[in-house]
């Protein structure tokens, strides 16, 4: 799992690939809180464009970067999910709460980014 993380306003965008599973997400997790605590961030956009695979670690990572914007008054985007990744983004309840778009762009509209 790569990612690399980008600030674009108050919306911090981490443009993820790979694996997101149990050897993986408490990395990326780190990582994202670390840019997002240092950062005046109130959003998060998650580019899932080129996420292979993902399990419930990768929900759970999911889950607790909701709670972090939240918790700013901001909101959790996924972005550009595939068709496997959707799938579980819906049969596990994600959807429910995170919101989802089709593009990067519409995510950061949405957003109030560029």
């Amino acid at each position: 799992m790569t990612q690399h993380i980008d600030i674009q306003g108050r919306i911090l965008v981490a443009n993820l690939s790979g694996e997101l599973d149990y050897h993986q997400a408490e990395r990326i997790r780190t990582q994202i809180d670390a840019a997002f605590d240092k950062s005046s961030c109130r959003h998060i956009l998650l580019n899932m464009a080129e996420v292979s695979f993902m399990d419930s670690s990768g929900i759970g990572m999911i889950i607790g970067r909701y709670k972090n914007a939240e918790k700013r008054g901001g909101k959790l985007v996924l972005a550009e999910m595939n068709a496997s990744i959707t799938r579980l983004f819906e049969l596990s309840g994600l959807a429910k709460i995170v919101l989802r778009e089709d593009t990067t762009q519409n995510a950061l509209a949405r957003l109030g980014g560029n």
